[in-house]
């Protein structure tokens, strides 16, 4: 008699044997074993694969960007210890996809599910409450112009870091300090371990910060248009050039915004409104665009920076092409 052969998943929960027919695509690439042979076949589900690939590439990319600030003595200013935090965290969520994947399938256990999914929760956390201080750094950097670069800018960062690491610490912690559904399978959320509750009050927590983020963004626009009126004043700029430049900014701010949202919208809604119950390969499907961010985070915040550009240019090349240091920053960078 021919058996289905069960994939061990560490955190994610397990499909019913109801299947419903877009739970069948994910069943659709498992072979049926033989009751004669003597050793079962060694499945992997495609989709831990997918995610371990994701993570390998978010561990290389994020990894070239904290060893270009952290060995470059230059980049110091409060923008680029903003970036090197997020790119850490994202570095760390790489790292947790990884581990999750060799862990799933090589090393067995509950406490390894525990640190891993811990390791996951405060890395991601540690990512979205870094982009919510660069939105910050960003607002106050255009507010307050004149006194941005002082003592008091960098003594508050370190405050923003420090907070903003502890509470991902304390998030990811918290899987592993009991509040988890190990011992009952029907408090579990989408990601096994983590309970109901965990879920929702991370999923809230991330809308309250999208909305954060979105006030500042648009008070970024208004900023951002109203010294780009008075530099066309000053330098007697035509109507079109000042109107391009200002629609270059916003148009930048906006597919900052929308990638974010785009990446972790859909996982964060799914979490709030789905349990362990639901077919696993809907939490793939909206797990793996938030996967995205991080690697989409480097090119927005990190390549796209110019001092960050001449260091990666002289680690590459060991020279700075003159276009890039005659360029000069506009209002549209933002």
């Amino acid at each position: 008699m021919n058996e289905d052969p069960t994939v061990n998943l560490t955190w994610l929960p397990p499909d019913h044997l109801e299947a419903s027919p877009a739970e069948n695509v994910t069943a659709a690439v498992t072979s049926l074993i033989p009751a004669g042979d003597p050793e079962p076949e060694f499945i992997v589900n495609p989709w831990d694969i997918v995610l371990c690939t994701s993570g390998t590439l978010i561990s290389c990319e994020n990894a070239v960007v904290v060893l270009i600030i952290f060995h470059n003595p230059s980049l110091r200013a409060p923008m680029f210890l903003l970036i090197g935090s997020l790119a850490l965290a994202d570095l760390l969520a790489g790292i947790g996809l990884i581990f999750n994947f060799i862990f799933a399938y090589l090393l067995q256990s509950e406490s390894t599910k525990l640190v891993t999914v811990g390791l996951i929760v405060a890395s991601f956390s540690a990512s979205v409450c870094s982009l919510l201080a660069i939105t910050v750094d960003r607002y106050l950097s255009l507010y307050y112009a004149l006194t941005y670069n002082s003592e008091r800018t960098v003594t508050f960062t370190y405050i923003m870091l420090v907070l903003l690491w502890g509470a991902s610490i304390c998030i990811g912690m918290l899987p592993i300090m009991g509040w988890n559904c190990l011992k009952d399978e029907s408090t579990c959320s989408v990601i096994r371990p983590l309970t109901k509750n965990n879920a929702a009050i991370l999923s809230v927590s991330f809308l309250l910060m999208f909305a954060l983020m979105l006030q500042l963004y648009i008070q970024i626009c208004k900023i951002v248009m109203r010294h780009a009126h008075q530099i066309a004043l000053q330098h007697h700029f035509l109507a079109t050039s000042h109107y391009v430049t200002t629609r270059k900014g916003v148009s930048t701010l906006a597919i900052i915004l929308g990638t974010f949202a785009a990446c972790w919208m859909p996982f964060t809604l799914y979490s709030l409104i789905a349990d362990y119950t639901y077919p696993s390969i809907y939490t793939y499907a909206t797990l793996l665009p938030a996967t995205y961010n991080s690697i989409i985070n480097p090119v927005i915040y990190a390549f796209r920076n110019q001092e960050i550009q001449k260091a990666l240019w002289l680690i590459c090349c060991g020279c700075i092409p003159s276009n890039l240091s005659a360029r000069a920053r506009s209002p549209s960078d933002v």
